[in-house]
């Protein structure tokens, strides 16, 4: 194949997405990637429960894209959390709301809906062109090709080199985590030439866990000791609250979960956090948030059951009799208070209510959920067209923003590929 008129580079969500707008419009694509198949990220989200996206009230949805959140917010208000469910309706998927206000399939399972997907893009309704799919070839560049109009797109396959040219291109490249399943942001270095630097905000890990400061109790130099390391690396805090502020005045506070690793902490209730905690850990190298033990009980109440006499019973004991608290709870004070301050009961009430735990770097960024940074939107038009290169667009993770868990990335990766795909066929319209 030496030309085609649209070429979608990303088997990911985004890029499934514009292929499907792309095909709707009657205009005819072909969808390269990396991968022996596509979706691979996909259905890996999806083992745990497919989480489409979430039910929440719109301007509080829009909200959790932080900075980005009024960029977004038209392709939002578009393609949001209603269109993703009626989308998968269409493509014979039911969801419902569970407790938490997700959405998932009442399956739960990703794959019924991968293939639903793939098979509405081969064989589309009438009027629809089909899509095709080129595994196995691994973009290194996209540059304008010396014809009037065109694209070359140049990748690797085990056959070796191709170019391929192209009247319009759309990058749905992924970010920077889970490289092994193909987003491994090497786009990076040759967009940057393309484009500049200045078009591009560096890679971070986003919804990441953290490496925790060494325990000055126990002399440790960075992370846990090896005996809160070896009995409970793995193990959850349940019904536990967090409170941080950063440096810029962002607050957080919220309860949750999370789980302590042989490094550190991660789960869903860092994973919330992770934004502000990540950026303080740039600006001051560290970052200090408080840890609330047992957020359904008061301080006061916390404070009268720690000074309760005890008579003759162990710290432990009294703990756990009068407040339920033992297990990895009572691990973490033994970890970060010392004798001093367990045996005061005004100091152990307070840190039960407001435990200081310090973290100092992000886990790397091939560890992460998802990753922050990428294409800035001020390198593009409203139409997610690349200003430097007209014609080529870009959607999905590869784009500078960023969000939690719970359907948000999911469904901005959605809707961003329906505004490429829709901007791309405008492009094509016009010219």
């Amino acid at each position: 194949m030496s030309a085609v008129d649209t070429i979608i580079i990303g088997g990911g969500p985004a890029g499934l997405m514009v292929a499907q707008a792309l095909s709707a419009a009657g205009v005819g694509c072909a969808l390269f990637d990396a991968m022996p198949s596509v979706g691979r990220k996909f259905l890996l989200a999806g083992k745990g429960g497919m989480n489409l996206t979430h039910a929440e009230d719109f301007d509080a949805f829009v909200g959790r894209y932080g900075a980005r959140a009024e960029v977004l917010r038209p392709m939002l208000a578009q393609f949001g959390p209603a269109q993703v469910r009626a989308w998968a309706a269409d493509l014979g998927i039911d969801t419902f709301v569970g407790t938490s206000r997700r959405v998932f399939p009442t399956d739960m399972k990703a794959a019924p809906l991968l293939r639903a997907w793939l098979q509405r893009l081969r064989h589309p309704a009438p009027g629809g062109a089909p899509v095709r799919l080129h595994m196995r070839h691994r973009c290194t560049g996209v540059w304008p090709d010396g014809v009037a109009g065109a694209l070359a797109c140049h990748f690797d396959t085990p056959d070796g080199p191709v170019a391929v040219q192209a009247r319009s291109v759309v990058l749905a490249l992924g970010g920077g985590s889970w490289a092994r399943l193909g987003s491994d942001g090497a786009w990076q270095g040759w967009l940057a030439e393309a484009l500049g630097p200045e078009a591009l905000t560096p890679l971070q890990p986003a919804n990441c866990g953290f490496d925790v400061q060494g325990s000055a109790v126990h002399g440790v130099a960075g992370g846990w000791s090896d005996f809160f390391r070896e009995r409970h690396a793995g193990q959850p805090f349940k019904s536990v609250a967090i409170r941080f502020t950063d440096g810029l005045g962002r607050h957080f506070d919220r309860k949750g979960e999370f789980v302590a690793t042989a490094s550190g902490i991660e789960g869903s209730l860092i994973y919330a956090v992770s934004a502000l905690l990540r950026d303080q850990i740039g600006r001051r190298g560290s970052a200090t948030f408080e840890l609330d033990l047992l957020p359904d009980r008061s301080a006061a109440q916390v404070a009268a059951q720690v000074a309760h006499p005890r008579g003759s019973r162990s710290l432990s004991a009294h703990l756990k009799s009068r407040l339920g608290l033992d297990g990895i709870k009572m691990a973490l004070l033994n970890e970060l208070l010392s004798r001093e301050q367990l045996h005061d009961p005004q100091a152990l009430a307070a840190a039960i209510k407001a435990l200081p735990v310090t973290v100092t770097a992000a886990r790397p960024i091939d560890e992460a959920i998802s990753s922050a940074g990428g294409v800035r939107f001020e390198a593009m038009d409203e139409h997610l067209m690349l200003k430097a290169l007209p014609g080529v667009f870009c959607a999905g993770e590869m784009l500078d923003w960023e969000a939690p868990t719970g359907g948000y990335l999911l469904t901005a990766c959605l809707a961003s590929g329906v505004r490429a795909g829709q901007g791309v066929a405008r492009w094509l319209a016009v010219r």
